[in-house]
């Protein structure tokens, strides 16, 4: 399908100006197309933008003399015309003028606005001048060509292909087209990268003056803002007892908490809004980069003989791959660290069978050739927890919890906060509550539980959302829960939803103390799902901790195609748990397996005697969540490198029962507890290895290791292999599958591009 970005259609249909036959036609377009629904999203945004510029521009006085010729034309000597006199031709010429003024704001704006977004931001200075330089010359077209293996002494031919004899004519010339495609496409991104990087050492030198300048701009308002919001309340009118009042056009850093509360109040009855110096041109440019990242050590291979447990909880956050993705669309490498295995696997959903057992969730697994070194093989676990028909959800109460510190005043985080949440109100009812919570120096509740029907005032208590002051996360923390418990419904979704860049600094700072915080408060039975925001100063190692305590998930937000992802398409598990604290227990069998790693999940190992002790928190599976683990297994009589510990001098090790001669590989246990269950359930599923090739695995299999084999490629780990770019992006081409939202094909383009910058480095 050919999507076109400047058709005036999509302008047409945020407009609404489209007839309910053609608005069908686009909506089945959105439907098929992510690109089609993220321009859709553009313009809304730009509508958006223009109408909030509108509406806060303030309309110039007319002066004496003007408001003269208006009241009394005579008296200011001006004689007004008929209509009538004026000559026809005119007419028309004020027609057209007034439709290319439409056809600017519906179609040329949005357009230039997705440009402004497709640029990537320029590279701190000292950088930009050693990166991306365009090839002198253009290298020739590659022939089609097939990923070869380096073959070690004693190792097996890797089994590439499951036809005999070779692939048919058909399959081979499909392969050599891909083939040939791919590579102009490298040739093609590799010039556009080059042609972007050219011009970005000067703007870089050029926004060094406008980082330093708008650092002076932040927290200024915060000394006088307990007189002003005295002065504001003694004007205030009383407020009315229903409908409820209006609600606060901003919520900035509140002097001291009790003043907080008393100005406020729990019903947002005094309306607040500071005027903030804000210098767009300097808002736009990069920040210095502060931004957080544990550091991951990749698991290492562990001998079956002295470690024959593997026990990890299982993690469904995403955030890992759209940051990368963001590092990736602005031409660079994301760092090592930021870099988490197991949410780029499970960024995509997979085609796991439904549970129809008594458990709320599935298992199943599956083996073959491991592709980047053909003589280990390739374990997949895949986790299904059971879909729940979205028209029959329980009631939610939802508290959002929104950061509106300075920090949050960039166009990638507040304004696309908002926008992004507006797509969850929409799917709201009269059975959910949302209540909005928001946190700078201190924090208020300036929308209380409100009944998801009244979309209007929920919307508008959004709208009027302002950034600026300094960040106490922990002060809005409690207060958020507070709100969730005071409404909470039994049987029901209570949560509470973080939206942050996580740059805490006022308050309760470092991250054992705020988990500690989140930990205490999970046991109000209230859950958190954490939204991460922004770019240069984003804290993702403390938004993760946050998530994982406090029995949630964490995503990033880079697009609001990313966020009509997380909070519509994936609703339901992002909102509706139904199995919590689910832990995986891998139990090998040494007549199989020499030894093991674990790719991915280094954060979320866990002692082998935690799988039996429910009081040890683990990860949260949400309805028609898919969770994929992938384990690296040496086969035995095949040899490995491991580190020598020597032999107990009191023990004997322990020798094989009759067990290990059978012919499973591994067993898989697990063990989970329901959303209000304090004990937990136990329940296990043996595999046996049949010796599979890779490529006659599933389509689902081989996109996975090849979405593996990409995060150890960007994290340059020591376990690669024979992994490479190229084969990274033909495997993944091949098991696209059906794609129905096109994330699988994203992904492909992805690799291209990483291909791309790696090649130009």
């Amino acid at each position: 399908m050919n999507i076109h970005p400047d058709d005036p259609k999509w302008t047409a249909y945020v407009l609404g100006e489209l007839s309910d036959a053609e608005c069908a036609e686009v909506e089945r377009e959105l439907e098929s197309s992510a690109e089609a629904r993220e321009i859709v999203d553009e313009i809304r945004m730009t509508t958006t933008l223009l109408k909030d510029e509108l509406a806060n521009e303030a309309p110039a006085a007319l002066q004496v003399e003007q408001r003269e010729a208006i009241v009394s034309p005579s008296r200011a000597g001006m004689k007004l015309v008929p209509a009538w006199s004026i000559p026809r031709w005119v007419l028309p010429g004020f027609a057209a003028a007034a439709v290319g003024g439409l056809i600017i704001v519906g179609v040329i704006l949005p357009s230039l606005f997705r440009s402004r977004q497709a640029l990537p931001p320029a590279p701190p200075v000292g950088v930009a001048a050693n990166v991306l330089q365009p090839p002198s010359t253009p290298p020739s077209v590659p022939a089609p060509a097939t990923v070869e293996y380096p073959k070690q002494a004693g190792q097996a031919a890797p089994a590439v292909d499951q036809f005999k004899g070779g692939p048919p004519a058909e399959v081979r010339n499909e392969r050599a087209a891909t083939a040939q495609e791919d590579a102009l496409s490298r040739e093609e991104l590799k010039n556009e990268i080059a042609a972007q990087a050219g011009g970005a050492v000067e703007t870089a030198r050029n926004s060094v003056q406008g980082q330093q300048g708008q650092q002076g701009q932040q927290g200024q308002f915060e000394g006088t803002l307990g007189r002003l919001l005295k002065a504001q309340k003694d004007a205030a009118p009383p407020a009315p007892a229903a409908p409820p009042p209006p609600y606060p056009q901003s919520f900035i850093g509140v002097g001291e908490r009790d003043q907080a509360r008393a100005s406020v109040g729990v019903g947002g009855d005094i309306a607040i809004r500071i005027p903030i110096p804000v210098r767009p041109d300097l808002d736009r440019r990069p920040r210095f980069n502060t931004e957080g990242y544990d550091r991951i050590e990749d698991n290492p291979f562990k001998s079956v003989a002295e470690n024959p447990l593997a026990t990890f909880s299982i993690d469904v956050d995403t955030a890992s791959y759209a940051n990368v993705r963001r590092f990736l669309t602005q031409n660079q490498f994301p760092p090592k660290d930021s870099v988490r295995i197991e949410e780029l696997i499970n960024y995509f959903t997979y085609d796991y069978p439904q549970p129809t057992g008594k458990h709320p969730i599935a298992v199943h697994t599956e083996v073959a050739a491991a592709p980047w070194k053909p003589d280990h093989r390739l374990v997949r676990i895949g986790v299904k927890a059971k879909d729940i028909d979205m028209s029959r959800r329980p009631p939610t109460n939802l508290v959002f919890l929104i950061d509106v510190s300075g920090s949050m005043m960039p166009p990638e985080k507040l304004p696309l906060l908002k926008s992004a949440l507006k797509l969850l109100v929409d799917k709201l009812t009269e059975n959910d509550r949302v209540a909005i919570a928001v946190y700078a120096g201190n924090s208020g509740l300036v929308l209380p539980s409100t009944t998801g029907d009244k979309k209007e005032i929920i919307i508008q208590t959004l709208d009027r959302l302002e950034a600026g002051g300094s960040t106490n996360g922990a002060s809005g923390i409690q207060l958020a829960y507070d709100t969730a418990v005071a409404n909470f419904i039994r049987g029901g979704v209570n949560r509470v939803i973080l939206c942050t860049d996580g740059d805490f600094n006022v308050g309760i700072t470092n991250q054992g103390d705020l988990t500690r915080l989140i930990e205490d408060k999970a046991k109000s039975g209230v859950f958190l799902s954490v939204l991460g925001f922004g770019m240069g100063n984003l804290k993702d190692s403390t938004m993760e901790k946050l998530a994982d305590k406090g029995n949630g998930n964490y995503a990033y937000i880079d697009s609001l195609n990313e966020g009509r992802k997380v909070l519509v398409e994936e609703m339901g598990a992002t909102l509706m748990t139904v199995a919590k604290d689910v832990k995986i227990q891998v139990d090998f069998n040494p007549a199989q397996v020499n030894a093991y790693r674990l790719i991915g999940y280094e954060n979320r190992v866990l002692r082998n005697e935690d799988f039996n002790d429910d009081t040890k928190d683990a990860g949260d599976m949400g309805a028609g969540h898919t969770v994929t683990a992938l384990f690296e297994i040496v086969p035995r009589g095949i040899e490995i490198a491991l580190p020598a510990v020597d032999a107990s001098k009191y023990q004997q090790p322990a020798a094989f029962d009759r067990r290990s001669g059978s012919n499973e590989m591994l067993t898989v246990r697990v063990r989970y507890k329901l959303p209000d269950a304090s004990e937990s359930t136990r329940f296990d599923v043996p595999l046996a290895d049949r010796g599979a090739s890779f490529d006659s695995s599933s389509a689902d299999y081989r996109f996975a290791a090849a979405v593996a084999e990409f995060g150890m490629i960007l994290r340059e780990s020591p376990h690669k292999g024979a992994a490479s770019l190229d084969h990274v992006i033909s495997v993944a081409d091949r098991g696209k599958g059906a794609d129905k939202n096109g994330y699988r094909e994203e992904f492909v383009k992805l690799a291209r591009r990483a291909r791309a910058i790696k090649e130009l480095r």
